[in-house]
């Protein structure tokens, strides 16, 4: 066990398990195009992906079946501990994450659970129960996405990116993606609010920060591979055979 300082926060962590594989870390908000570039950067890289934010869905959907109160952060951690989060075979690409032993299921991008996950997110207690799990699940090497990746889960990253966009376009994105109303940008706006009182976003002193707003997804993949190479991450890394 081990501690880092966090400077952006001022304060210490607990750093339980050692990374022993290469990570690169992918911070920022709803609708910037987080997982769009972690899923295939994942790929191009040859590593895992793991996508935090269905960590925190599965525990809305589990707290909505169980009665608990997203309020309420005790009972919340003790639901966390007893989720089984692991990483299914992707084939030759790496792994992906699974929930108790199977692929998230497209409940998790339901209204209901969409209008709760950051009320379940935003408590200390369940936040630490599902930074350590998320740390374990990436020790070996990965492509992780999330709002506090860089800076607490994965300080010690290989490469860091922060991905922000307009809210409008943000919100034009999430609309696409789920298939929603006009309510979208309404959604968003209210989840950016509670987000950003519950946890910052703040890049980290080291992320490259890639504005999306006028970038399609492929550009931003392209600037991520060019950077993920740089940093010796993927084929054509320099010491590296394409």
């Amino acid at each position: 066990m081990r501690h880092v300082m966090l400077p952006e926060r001022g304060e210490w962590e607990v750093i339980v398990e050692a990374k022993r594989g290469p990570v690169i870390a992918i911070d920022g908000p709803a609708g910037a195009g987080k997982s769009t570039l972690a899923r295939e950067l994942a790929r191009r890289v040859g590593l895992a992906y793991i996508n935090t934010g269905a960590m925190y869905r599965v525990l809305a959907e589990r707290a909505l079946a169980e009665g608990i109160d997203p309020d309420d952060g005790e009972k919340l951690s003790i639901l966390a501990e007893r989720i089984s989060f692991s990483l299914g075979s992707r084939g030759s690409d790496g792994g992906e994450l699974w929930i108790d032993g199977e692929p998230p299921s497209p409940s998790l991008s339901s209204a209901e659970v969409e209008a709760i996950v950051s009320r379940v997110a935003r408590h200390a207690a369940a936040r630490a129960v599902m930074r350590r799990k998320q740390r374990h699940l990436g020790v070996e090497g990965c492509v992780m996405e999330g709002r506090d990746i860089g800076t607490v889960v994965f300080p010690d990253a290989d490469l860091k990116l922060f991905l922000s966009a307009e809210p409008t376009v943000r919100a034009r994105r999430r609309k696409r993606e789920r298939g929603k109303g006009d309510h979208v940008a309404e959604a968003v706006a209210a989840r950016d609010a509670l987000d950003a009182r519950t946890n910052p976003l703040v890049p980290a002193a080291d992320s490259h920060v890639l504005d999306t707003t006028a970038l399609s997804p492929e550009e931003v993949l392209g600037r991520a591979l060019v950077l993920a190479q740089a940093a010796g991450l993927g084929p054509g890394a320099p010491g590296r055979s394409s």
